[in-house]
């Protein structure tokens, strides 16, 4: 073999450290990683030390709750997770996954407008499909779930469509549009909603940043403007707000529906031309050949087409590989 065979050149290298460097990544934090790979916090550190010298880079600095990527430790997110999967099927096999028998975690990433819609019945298909395994949900959206993916955060993200890297996968699971949701006791109207009480009542608006949403868009072209008299980053928060005031929320339709029916609120077509927009599962490349990854994302698919039916009632499966295409907005 070669002497500048790039094999041989990691003779000089511990690939350990990789494997630190790979949780310390998903986890941000010593202490959770330490007890993630049964390691001391000294010996984290002491690795993180190590790491810094190896590539000439902080890679963490500190932040609220634990530490935050340098933008040279992002870079190395997949590349060192896609190297680590590669050598773990090397050794020990293509892995295998029977949910009858097998017992996993799963960890997925979405907003709570989709996990009212979605974990319900997937916690009871994954318990009576899989008993041994559990299923985790981090709060996420489609500005932050690529980001989890990368660092192995989660398994599987479903977000309204956007513009994934190169190295995020989707499926298209369903197609969605808003709708007003509204108390009609405390508005004293009944359904639908004209413009002219559409634009005369107080909205509560629902956006991560509290600032503006699609709604705001669409009036704007219009030379029009609403009254936001509150503003919310979490969709279940909505009902809470509207119970017994003269006020409108307008929100995504399937979180609309499940939040109407479990509150005995209205939900009603907008009165102004909103657009729709599709919603996908998405994983990461490296984790393609999962077969966990496989059986999450088919039994959401099968969800999807229980609970949101497409137009026309086709029973065709969307594509492993489907691509994405319009955006989800604040409202």
């Amino acid at each position: 073999m070669a002497a500048d065979d790039p094999v041989t050149d990691l003779r000089g290298y511990d690939l350990n450290l990789l494997v630190v460097l790979a949780v310390l990544l998903r986890e941000r934090n010593v202490t959770r990683t330490a007890e993630q790979l049964h390691m001391s916090q000294a010996a984290v550190s002491a690795a993180l030390g190590r790491l810094r010298k190896l590539f000439g880079d902080p890679l963490f600095v500190r932040a609220p709750g634990g530490m935050a990527p340098t933008a040279r430790a992002r870079s190395l997110q997949g590349p060192v997770r896609q190297g680590l999967d590669s050598l773990k099927v090397a050794i020990a096999g293509e892995p295998e996954f029977d949910p009858a028998r097998d017992a996993a975690v799963f960890r997925l990433g979405m907003s709570d407008d989709l996990e009212a819609l979605l974990l319900p019945e997937l916690i009871a298909t994954v318990t009576a499909a899989s008993p041994a395994s559990s299923v985790f949900c981090l709060q996420a959206n489609r500005m932050t779930v690529a980001d989890l993916l990368d660092s192995g955060g989660a398994q599987v993200g479903v977000a309204a469509s956007a513009a994934w890297g190169p190295d995020i996968r989707s499926r298209t699971l369903f197609e969605s549009g808003y709708a007003c949701l509204y108390d009609p006791v405390a508005v004293g109207s009944p359904e639908p909603l004209t413009r002219a009480a559409y634009l005369a009542l107080p909205h509560v608006m629902i956006s991560a940043d509290g600032t503006r949403g699609v709604v705001d868009d669409v009036l704007d072209a219009e030379n029009l403007t609403r009254r936001r008299v509150a503003s919310t980053a979490h969709f279940a928060m909505a009902p809470l707000l509207l119970a017994g005031t003269a006020s409108v929320a307008t929100m995504p339709r399937h979180a609309a529906e499940v939040l109407g029916a479990r509150f005995g609120l209205q939900v009603c077509e907008p009165p102004i031309t909103l657009p729709r927009f599709t919603v996908s599962a998405l994983w990461h490349r490296s984790s393609s050949g999962d077969p966990r990854v496989r059986w999450l994302v088919e039994t959401l698919g099968e969800l999807a087409r229980t609970l949101m039916p497409p137009p026309g009632g086709t029973d065709s499966p969307a594509p492993w590989d489907g691509a994405p295409s319009m955006n989800g907005d604040p409202v």
